[in-house]
């Protein structure tokens, strides 16, 4: 009887190795589940970021951190190489091993197990901890690091275009921002729009304009919207925007819904500093007709600002002792993405200024604030 039971064993156990060995296999990589899950949470941190459930703070560190993830599982990916089927002859040989080798294997131990067998496997071995060996490398690769693999990535694989918007959130945190408004333009082609990636590119846009709002980086922002007319980000900067080229009422509106809208958000707090500056302002002369501006089709909004741009300078040249109009002039320039004509309205403003040691000093402040060099 108990060789039946034997038998009944051996049976299960050959059923248990043959069947896997007689079905179609699917390959899983560990570092492929990896690179999906890390994009997934790079996206996660994002919208995060855009609801205001993170603070500003903590975004760069967050984002910073899960592309070294990223970036280590795409390596582990690239080490792997892609996932293959044995051929049919290898199943065979294997199920033709195991038929043969199991029962000799159980009689085997039946008859009398080699002492030196015994012990190996053990459960009551100590595990490796797994966070441990995972996070190891991870922790001593600092954020310069992953910039020079990742670059060096690109170089091979210009086309990677999540490795261009993984980059890019990389370059910004680190202050390379020029570089980071490259990577996400590029990104942008590759991987095409979404308002997330849009404003991302105009925030790297405006870092890297030294803080102005640009005409680029507005008409992302603008495009961002548009798409997702709820993202506190572009409409934060649309109204800085309106703020930077005197458009207080605009700016002060924009700002104010966003505050409502969401008074215990992290980025609150930075609102309400700017509605207080622009509190402690006088309000524009010329509010209703900048209201009027502000309703036009974007192109003509465009010719109607540089009008007034325009209509500034003449006055200007001819009385050029009103120092908050060679401010605003100077900063609508840069705004305009007209750059030699700031630094040239930089210059006037000197000259007509000369003994006004006050105005000369808030140039150079501006000076420096919009990067066209001190005095």
């Amino acid at each position: 009887m108990i060789w039946v039971v034997f038998a009944l064993m051996t049976g299960v156990a050959l059923i248990c190795v043959l069947w896997p060995l007689a079905s179609p296999r699917v390959s899983h990589s560990r570092a492929t589940a990896d690179v999906t899950f890390y994009r997934e949470q790079l996206a996660e941190i994002d919208r995060d970021a855009s609801g205001g459930l993170i603070a500003p703070a903590e975004v760069a560190v967050a984002r910073a951190e899960t592309a070294r993830r990223l970036l280590r599982a795409g390596e582990e990916r690239e080490r792997e190489g892609p996932a293959h089927t044995p051929p049919k002859w290898r199943q065979g040989a294997a199920a033709a091993f195991a038929l043969v080798t199991i029962p000799a294997v159980a009689l085997g131990l039946y008859v009398g197990v080699p002492s030196w067998f015994v012990g190996l496997g053990s459960p009551d071995l100590p595990d490796a901890p797994l966070e441990a060996r995972l996070n190891a490398s991870l922790a001593d690769m600092d954020v310069s690091v992953a910039i020079a693999r990742l670059e060096a990535r690109l170089a091979k694989h210009p086309d990677d275009g999540m490795g261009q918007e993984v980059i890019a959130k990389l370059y910004l945190a680190v202050g390379r921002a020029d570089e980071a408004a490259a990577a996400y333009a590029k990104a942008l082609e590759l991987l095409g729009e979404t308002p997330q990636r849009r404003e991302d590119y105009g925030e790297a846009l405006v870092a890297a304009a030294n803080g102005v709002v640009t005409a680029d980086a507005r008409a992302a922002f603008e495009t961002t919207l548009r798409a997702d007319p709820s993202r506190p980000k572009a409409r934060y900067y649309l109204g800085l925007a309106a703020e930077q080229a005197g458009d207080r009422n605009h700016a002060v509106e924009i700002f104010s819904k966003l505050v409502a809208e969401a008074p215990n958000a992290p980025w609150a707090a930075a609102v309400r500093a700017r509605l207080a500056a622009l509190g402690a302002a006088s309000p524009s002369p010329g509010a209703g007709a900048a209201a009027e501006i502000a309703a036009l089709p974007p192109a003509d909004r465009d010719a109607a600002i540089r009008g007034m741009v325009d209509q500034l300078a003449a006055r200007l040249a001819r009385d050029g002792h009103d120092a908050e109009g060679w401010l605003k002039l100077v900063r609508s320039y840069v705004v305009m993405n007209e750059t030699d004509k700031a630094r040239a309205a930089l210059l006037d403003a000197r000259r007509s200024l000369a003994e006004d040691s006050a105005a000369l000093a808030r140039l150079d402040d501006l000076a420096r604030e919009l990067g066209l060099g001190g005095s």
